[in-house]
């Protein structure tokens, strides 16, 4: 019944090791590209390109020789004119590959990336003796915290960070809960820790930033608005007066899954809080 068919599928070349790959990058890319495409004016130009190849091979099967010329002398710049239409869609797929993280290189960039935009804001916001309180999510989920707050889902920014814990800023009370290199919420509330050791002068924003990591293996960057000095809180305890390289010492260490930095990471001025 599907005789006919054999003399075509004899003329298909072999699919080989090689040539899936070949067709698999190139369908990636297609997509990629067609994602971006998705939902902006760019698609209008793609689907007027698709009309005047229509109209080309329309042109060669019913012999309209004027159209045929016309689209034939226009095609030689069609390249050329993609290249200017799209090419800040060109730039977002090369981006959007970049981020993909290939051989982790481009995670630990934007890993790095993060990080610095954290630090930064921690930097100014101690300068400025402006309060705040920054929860780094890891293995366990903060959704219970995230929904109380102020959904964002934004990247993180130094200037997101500030405008977020800015005095006269809506939400500048809570906390700001970072999933991977996304802020998830801001104003978002975090129970208080009830451990009776520590010291009575510490406020609701550090207990807070204690009470989340005894429920969770998050990480709390704490900033004081009376003394302007940086805290980091983790599995319960809390360490103050933190200089800005030992917090950044306390991120990587929490990102990269090592536990807490060694004990000559703290300066000697740190103060160590255990729950009793």
């Amino acid at each position: 019944m599907l005789t006919w068919i054999a003399p075509f599928a004899a003329q298909l070349p072999k699919l080989t090791i090689f040539s899936a790959v070949d067709i698999l990058v190139t369908a990636f890319l297609i997509y990629q590209f067609l994602t971006i495409l998705r939902g902006r004016r760019a698609a209008n130009v793609l689907i007027g390109l698709g009309v005047l190849v229509a109209l080309y091979v329309t042109s060669l099967a019913a012999n309209l020789e004027l159209l045929r010329t016309v689209l034939q002398t226009i095609a030689p710049y069609t390249p050329l004119g993609l290249i200017l239409m799209f090419q800040q869609e060109i730039r977002r797929m090369l981006a959007r590959l970049g981020r993909q993280g290939w051989f982790g290189f481009g995670t630990r960039l934007k890993r790095r990336e993060f990080v610095e935009e954290i630090l930064l804001a921690a930097d100014q916001l101690s300068r400025t003796r402006t309060g705040a309180l920054i929860v780094l999510e890891r293995d366990i989920g903060l959704r219970t915290f995230i929904e109380s707050g102020v959904a964002l889902d934004s990247l993180v920014s130094r200037d997101l960070l500030l405008a977020i814990f800015y005095p006269k800023a809506a939400l500048h009370d809570g906390a700001a809960i970072i999933q991977n290199d996304r802020i998830a919420a801001a104003a978002c509330f975090l129970p208080l820790s009830g451990n009776t050791a520590l010291a009575s002068t510490m406020g609701t924003r550090h207990r807070a930033g204690i009470g989340v990591t005894e429920e969770a293996d998050c990480l709390a960057i704490i900033v004081s608005e009376e003394t302007g000095q940086m805290s980091v809180a983790e599995g319960g305890e809390i360490a103050r007066d933190l200089t800005l390289a030992d917090v950044e010492a306390r991120i990587v260490a929490h990102l990269g899954g090592k536990g807490r930095p060694a004990a000559h990471a703290a300066p000697a001025a740190a103060e160590t809080v255990r729950e009793s």
